[in-house]
């Protein structure tokens, strides 16, 4: 991965029954709290599948470059950061990050 960005950090849920309008609630409160005014954050949004199941959610946030996701997030950016209460409502979940700094075009 070039490290010139922006950076795409990709949290991907498969959430248990009953649960993703919960975790997309927490998304707009507590995970936005996690990235909104860092250093380096350009941004971040959430949702839901729009075909098949409504049982899996990303949360995505934009960073200027990797060296920014990971002075949030430390020697652990390469794992899910999994605010308390999260857990409970996960089935499973993966952490991507995404250089797009080859493909980035803003209006």
């Amino acid at each position: 991965m070039s490290e010139n960005g922006p950076v795409l950090r990709i949290f991907e849920v498969r959430v248990k029954p009953d649960c993703a309008e919960k975790l997309l609630a927490n998304f707009k409160t507590t995970s936005a709290d996690v990235v909104q005014n860092e250093p380096g954050n350009l941004g971040y949004f959430f949702g839901e599948c729009v075909q098949g199941s409504k049982d899996t959610v990303m949360f995505v946030s934009v960073w200027r470059d990797l060296e920014a996701v990971k002075d949030r997030f430390g020697e652990n950016w390469q794992t899910s950061y999994l605010p308390e209460g999260y857990e409970e409502m996960i089935e499973e979940c993966s952490i991507r990050h995404l250089d797009v700094s080859s493909g980035w075009h803003v209006n």
